[in-house]
């Protein structure tokens, strides 16, 4: 059985915070920040990948 592909976020903020968006069934709150070469960077905990809008609209 597949799983499902990790969500992916547009941020404008090149330092988020991920709590897995689910309430207590979520994962401890934890701070990341966007390397402005990579453009994006992927939660440890959920897999959640934050892509700053800058890294988002260049294609």
């Amino acid at each position: 059985m597949a799983q499902p592909a990790p969500e992916t976020k547009i941020v404008n903020e090149w330092r988020i915070a991920c709590d897995g968006g689910e309430g207590a069934l979520g994962h401890p709150r934890v701070w990341l920040q966007i390397p402005r070469d990579q453009g994006f960077v992927e939660c440890p905990y959920c897999d959640a990948k934050y892509v700053h809008a800058e890294a988002a609209s260049v294609d």
